[in-house]
């Protein structure tokens, strides 16, 4: 099963390079099942996104709404050839999904894309907002996710390290950053927007226009960042 975590943006020009390899791994014109938070803009959100993968390669998706606040029915990937979530509230996200998604997912692996708050789920543990570490600012305050103190919960558990996004755009490499260093989640990826890590087994190579910073703890509280371009390969 292979990840595509895509950091954000909505650069059009990048849409072929990050989006193109999820759908051609999905087979020839694949459906995609689209899970999409309902904050009462699912259309809109469908709309957008229905021409950005088009844009990458022909496919058929199909729109998925999440509802916040109620269980998440994995029936809705029944035919799909390919499973894509979305971005906006991580926290709601990952209340819905971490169980049941992830559960299907282990029994029945599909090429799965994340955009934004879906690359951040797809961790084991999801980081999932908060801008404060002990009531000590380590990202801005809009990044929080409408949390205070950084939030680490259960996600898909896809992959081992905690992602986080927006990384270079948004100034959230201090939050992954901070949880590495607590000892939160052993280890992060922090992807900049429209850039895509493609995550293949133990190996990951970085697509876009951006880079994708590796933190690993590095003793006594401390953690080490080495950032990545496109092309380049990082080890898992």
């Amino acid at each position: 099963m292979t990840i595509h975590l895509v950091g954000g943006g909505r650069d059009e020009a990048w849409y072929a390079e990050l989006y193109g390899p999820f759908l051609a791994e999905a087979g020839p014109e694949p459906e995609v099942a689209c899970l999409l938070l309902d904050e009462g803009d699912v259309p809109e959100q469908f709309e957008r996104w229905s021409a950005a993968l088009a844009a990458a390669g022909a496919c058929r998706p199909r729109v998925v709404p999440v509802l916040p606040g109620a269980g998440f029915d994995p029936s809705a990937l029944d035919g799909a050839d390919a499973v894509f979530v979305g971005g906006g509230l991580t926290p709601e996200y990952a209340a819905a999904l971490a169980g049941p998604l992830g559960r299907r997912l282990a029994e029945r692996p599909l090429p799965y894309a994340g955009f934004s708050a879906g690359a951040a789920i797809a961790a084991e543990r999801a980081v999932v907002g908060g801008w404060l570490s002990d009531g000590v600012p380590v990202c801005p305050e809009e990044t929080a996710e409408d949390l205070a103190e950084i939030e680490v919960r259960d996600g898909l558990g896809l992959l081992t390290p905690a992602v986080d996004v927006h990384a270079a755009q948004w100034g959230t490499l201090g939050r992954l950053v901070e949880a590495v260093a607590r000892g939160a989640v052993p280890y992060g990826l922090a992807i900049d927007e429209n850039t895509a890590l493609t995550v293949d087994g133990t190996t990951a190579r970085v697509r876009g226009a951006g880079r994708v910073h590796l933190v690993r703890p590095d003793g006594d509280g401390a953690a080490a960042v080495r950032s990545y371009r496109a092309g380049e390969d990082l080890p898992l």
